[in-house]
């Protein structure tokens, strides 16, 4: 199992994307308990120093993916440097297109009106061997008892669940749920399905090799200016934690 380094109080596993998707590949040839898998950025690190259940849970995952160069970054400044930034898009990606001619199923939950369907259908366009379960935008976290019992008895079984209810939601209710879906992975991914879909852009590679995906997203997203502040949050607390690390 890969060693974790602990970020805010949140354990990340030290991996690149070609470790987690052969840890993943390997673990489906054989029966193995069903686990998830979480990705957290800033944002989710500031909401999970609030909330200890929260935090519990994230630390609970099989593994803890560093979503966005904000977390790298925080590792290199309080020496707990973690090898590769790993999103969210493109951990659904980098899997779809690695279980395409396996006998591997996906599904995915979530996202807005007819998002996950979206997602569905372009990945299969782009890779016609993707073997798709389910697909449903359907959006259960805050719905009655019967009605989250009916939509797990409606999802097949399937080999890996993505679902994109945001955080701290997709987090808590997989956590919740887990033993009773009929999965064998479920994973968050919080926005993927938008990028996935198409119906928002991503900002160019260069712009996500520089770290900047962020602002790039803010642009054409200005509504999430008050959500940025979280990061000033993280900014703040990283150096924070350096300077009592330096006074130890």
């Amino acid at each position: 199992m890969f060693v974790k380094k602990n970020i805010l109080g949140i354990g990340f596993s030290d991996v690149n994307g070609e470790a987690v998707l052969e840890y993943i590949l390997q673990g489906l040839k054989k029966p193995a308990k069903k686990y998830f898998i979480v990705t957290p950025n800033p944002e989710i690190l500031i909401l999970a120093r609030n909330d200890t259940n929260y935090k519990k849970i994230l630390n609970s995952a099989k593994l803890a993916l560093p979503d966005g160069m904000g977390v790298i970054i925080a590792g290199k400044v309080l020496n707990k440097e973690l090898k590769e930034k790993i999103t969210g898009v493109d951990l659904v990606e980098s899997l779809c297109r690695a279980v395409e001619e396996k006998p591997i199923t996906v599904g995915f939950l979530g996202a807005g009106p007819a998002v996950a369907e979206q997602t569905a259908e372009c990945l299969k366009k782009k890779y016609p061997g993707l073997k798709v379960t389910f697909a449903s935008s359907e959006f259960i976290v805050h719905s009655s008892e019967s009605h989250n019992h009916e939509l797990i008895t409606r999802i097949p079984v399937t080999d890996i669940l993505f679902v994109a209810f945001g955080s701290p939601k997709q987090e808590i209710w997989i956590h919740e749920n887990l033993d009773k879906l009929p999965v064998r992975i479920a994973i968050g991914v919080g926005g993927a399905f938008d990028f996935l879909s198409g119906k928002v852009k991503r900002a160019p590679y260069w712009v996500q090799k520089i770290g900047l995906e962020w602002m790039f997203r803010l642009i054409y997203q200005p509504w999430r200016a008050k959500r940025q502040l979280a990061l000033l949050k993280f900014i703040f607390l990283v150096l924070k934690e350096r300077f009592n690390l330096n006074n130890v």
